[in-house]
């Protein structure tokens, strides 16, 4: 297990928090997937696409997609920092 937690996990920690990104963004996309998939809960993207169709509740629901999207671009725009942050290797 030390192996897996100081190695492998360091490893592909990228890589799993990009993957858990792009599933989470692409979940909104695929509202008929999602649809079928959520069972009996009702999901964010379900919950948004049914108050679309409720005037009165208008407001809620692009306060619920604003932040959605701030959510979703805070750690890209955190990662692209961190990024470029990092020292440049040189070349000999």
């Amino acid at each position: 297990f030390q192996t897996f937690w100081h190695i492998v996990l360091p490893n592909i920690g990228t890589a799993l928090l990009a993957g858990a990104i792009l599933a989470f963004s692409l979940s909104f996309d695929e509202v008929i997937v999602t649809t079928f998939t959520a069972g009996q809960q009702e999901t964010l993207p379900i919950w948004i696409l049914g108050q679309m169709f409720k005037p009165r509740s208008r407001p809620i629901t692009n306060v619920t997609a604003m932040l959605v999207v701030i959510i979703t671009a805070l750690p890209i725009l955190l990662a692209q920092r961190i990024w470029l942050a990092l020292p440049t290797p040189r070349k000999q």
